[in-house]
């Protein structure tokens, strides 16, 4: 992930293909930004990878979830 794209991608990011949690940036380098998510990210990111910056946060997909102790 590049830094200079924070912050982190929340759930009210929605992809602008379907409307699911988008995943992925893509900040255009002529201005303006694409939000994917990690399906569309595949389908179109190697079109973009020359003319965009990209934040992949596709890796949130596979983590495992935080245990949290309850008293």
């Amino acid at each position: 992930m590049n830094a200079t794209l924070a912050p982190e991608l929340t759930a009210h990011d929605r992809c602008d293909r379907c409307g699911a949690q988008a995943y992925i940036r893509a900040r255009l380098n002529g201005g303006g930004e694409l939000l994917f998510c990690a399906h569309h990210g595949r389908q179109h990111l190697s079109k973009l990878r020359d003319h965009a910056q990209i934040q992949d946060e596709t890796q949130r997909l596979s983590a495992s979830p935080q245990a949290v102790d309850v008293d």
